[in-house]
Order: C-alpha cells, then sequence, then structure tokens
C-alpha cells in the first residue's frame, strides 16, 4: 500500500502513474477535499482539521513493506519506526539511517525562525525534483513489491 500525506503534495499525478505501472494500492489523506478517483486502486480519506490528524491516521496504519509520500520529517520519522518505505516528493529518502540528522536539522531550522535568525525560505518545487521523485519513488515500489 502506498500512503501519501495529501495536503499540497505536488507528486499526486505522479504517484498515481508508478502505482498504477506496479498495480500497488494508493490512499490519499487529507484535511480537505480531493477529486474523486473512479479507480478501485485509489482510495481517498478526509480527516479532520485537528493538528497533525493526516499524519496520526498515516502513522497508525503504514507499516512494514507500505510506503509512505510526506515531506513531514515527524510524520516520516513515525513511520520509518515502523518499517515503512518514506520518501519526500523531492526524492528525498528518509530511513533509519537519516532520519535522525533529518529532525535534528527540521528542529534547528525550527529554533533559526522562532529566533528570526532565518526567515524559513523553502526553495519552490523544481522540475529536477519532480524527475528525482519519481526515480525513487519508482525504486521504492519496485522494493515493496519484492
Amino acid at each position: 500500500m502506498i500512503y501519501v500525506d495529501a495536503d499540497a503534495c505536488p507528486v499526486k499525478p505522479e504517484i498515481l502513474k508508478v502505482a498504477e505501472r506496479h498495480g500497488i494500492e494508493v490512499t490519499f489523506v487529507a484535511n480537505s477535499g480531493l477529486r474523486p478517483s473512479r479507480d478501485p486502486m485509489v482510495h481517498n480519506v478526509i480527516v479532520s482539521n485537528a493538528f497533525d490528524a493526516a499524519d496520526n491516521w498515516i502513522a497508525e496504519h503504514a507499516g512494514a513493506g507500505d510506503i509512505v509520500v510526506t515531506a513531514d520529517v515527524p510524520l516520516a520519522g513515525r513511520c520509518v519506526a515502523t518499517g515503512a518505505l518514506v520518501t519526500g516528493p523531492t526524492g528525498r529518502i528518509f530511513d533509519k539511517t537519516n532520519i535522525g540528522m533529518a529532525t535534528a536539522m527540521r528542529d534547528l531550522g525550527a529554533h533559526l525562525r522562532e529566533t528570526g535568525e532565518s526567515k524559513g525560505y523553502n526553495a519552490a518545487f523544481s522540475p529536477r525534483d519532480r524527475s528525482a521523485f519519481l526515480e525513487t519513488f519508482d525504486r521504492l515500489c519496485r522494493r515493496a513489491k519484492a
């Protein structure tokens, strides 16, 4: 199963295309409306607007061998702990070897924004990011099926 933190996810069409090619079910989880699909392999879950509701739903359902797509580092950490394969929409892999550093860097960035040392601007999502995601996601789908 593929679980997608779907609020503001820029690679939903790519996820559907690759998942269909590999025959893997996809569940999009969001706080707001998602475009319905007639594909029986695609599921939409709308959760409450409560803080981290989508993250909590994904973390409760994702397990070993599942794929999770999220840009949220704390959610990535929770899913890595269950044995899920985790990637961000830029193709960044989160696993046991790097989730600690990713969490530390996220916390440092938050601290710098809070103290005014950093403005916290994120780079725009680029065609290179989309390409890197496609490559990583296809590799994770092949690994999940093995």
